[in-house]
């Protein structure tokens, strides 16, 4: 029984069943003084009137048919008394009914007489010094009778409450069950359950909340697969290459002129295995927030400053054309140097990836009006309106152009996306002047910068 109070079903059964009892309740209370009160008028009603057969009686001359008439009121439990000026014929009446019948007054009340309550009732006679006054003992056991026939309308009200609430539970509960079992479902790993859209609003909007729901995790979980595939893509490629090398050292297919190129090439996939799992793990820590940042005053001049002079080396001669445009005073805002220098590093690796030789790469610097602007241009390929637009979610990008042309592993661009805005700041995808992409760095200042 506890576990079915436990229940919402059980609840609006208890709710509206209590309600119900309440409601018999205040009906019993209101109307059964009601028709006690109902009963009493009219019987004194019926006994002002009878007052006017104790007048025929007292005007009839014929002994019998006196007899008759007191006979039919003693017979109704009435009492009669006659007043002869100003007095009543037996003791027991009050004196003030007395004395306003005596002084032609009509009396309609109520008396103890005896210790019984009565109803009284009186007039003076026609032509006569003198008047006659009724007594009936009040009705007991009114309000007993009352409630007696009225209880089982009120039982079945009663019995009526607890059905219309357990229909109402159930009515409400419906919705929500279904919902439970679609839940427990998705949390089995069915990303196909969806809920008909049934019943009330409420339960409309949480059919279409699950749904939702499902079709979301069915889209991550898709995203996910993707961004794993390309992932294993790229771990797989520099371990293929390491593992090619060392078989054929391990089997001196390589001579002893040629180890040392070879060393290279090995070298050169573990550094890229090491920066892809080193992405992996910040990134990873980005989304579980526990990544520690060392936040300091930075000259972004400064910064881009030495970043173009480790890039210029990376593009080479033959490679594209680095350009560096620097304000003439310096930006200085809050944030961590070193992260955002990864920032910088990520986006030019990715640039570096698709422009063709010649083609410029620009590093820029900007003072904005509220916030400090680090731009990185290229003259590639460029990307389309809907590439930009889902240009930092992971692995995109790659499963779009695998097969196309160069892509990464996809991590970087998420990474930066998630750096930026761990510090504070804003990164957005658009199109460069150069004819390829645009990512804009935006920090904010803590304090506002000289220029």
């Amino acid at each position: 029984m506890r576990d079915f109070f436990g229940t919402l079903t059980g609840r609006a059964v208890l709710v509206t069943a209590a309600t119900a009892v309440i409601a018999v309740i205040v009906t019993s209370l209101v109307a059964v003084p009601v028709a006690v009160r109902s009963v009493n008028l009219q019987s004194r009603a019926e006994l002002m009137a009878k007052t006017a057969l104790a007048e025929e009686l007292l005007a009839d001359e014929r002994p019998a048919a006196r007899a008759r008439i007191a006979e039919r009121l003693r017979a109704d439990h009435i009492e009669i008394y006659l007043i002869r000026r100003g007095a009543p014929d037996r003791a027991g009446l009050p004196q003030r009914v007395v004395t306003a019948v005596a002084g032609g007054d009509v009396v309609d009340t109520r008396a103890v007489l005896g210790g019984r309550p009565v109803f009284v009732a009186g007039r003076p006679l026609t032509g006569r010094d003198a008047g006659v006054v009724l007594t009936q003992q009040s009705s007991s056991g009114t309000a007993g009778r009352v409630f007696g026939s009225i209880w089982v309308a009120l039982l079945a009200g009663l019995l009526g409450g607890i059905v219309a609430g357990a229909l109402l539970a159930r009515f409400v509960t419906r919705p929500i069950e279904r919902a439970a079992a679609a839940a427990g479902r998705l949390a089995a790993g069915d990303r196909t359950v969806r809920i008909s859209r049934r019943g009330p609003a409420e339960a409309a909007r949480l059919a279409d909340a699950i749904n939702q729901l499902a079709e979301a995790l069915r889209t991550s979980e898709g995203r996910e697969r993707e961004f794993l595939l390309s992932v294993s893509h790229e771990l797989r490629t520099p371990l293929a290459t390491i593992r090619g090398y060392a078989e054929a050292l391990a089997d001196r297919v390589i001579e002893a002129d040629g180890a040392a190129e070879a060393g290279s090439t090995m070298l050169a996939e573990a550094d890229r295995l090491d920066r892809l799992v080193s992405d992996l793990l910040v990134l990873a820590r980005l989304e579980a927030a526990d990544l520690p940042l060392d936040v300091v005053p930075v000259d972004l001049t400064e910064l881009v400053t030495e970043a173009g002079q480790a890039w210029r080396a990376r593009c080479g001669t033959d490679g594209p054309r680095l350009v560096v445009e620097l304000p003439d005073s310096p930006v200085t805002v809050d944030t961590d140097p070193g992260r955002i220098r990864q920032v910088i590093d990520g986006l030019c690796e990715n640039a570096l990836r698709v422009i063709p030789p010649g083609a410029p790469l620009v590093l820029s610097v900007q003072a904005g009006a509220s916030s400090g602007v680090v731009e990185v241009r290229d003259g590639g390929p460029g990307l389309t309106d809907d590439d930009l637009a889902v240009a930092f979610q992971r692995g995109e990008l790659n499963r779009r152009y695998r097969n196309v042309r160069a892509t990464g592993s996809g991590l970087g661009l998420a990474l930066a996306a998630r750096l930026v805005g761990r510090l504070g700041g804003r990164i957005t995808a658009g199109h460069a002047p150069e004819g390829g992409v645009r990512f804009t760095v935006e920090l904010p200042y803590t304090t506002r910068t000289s220029g």
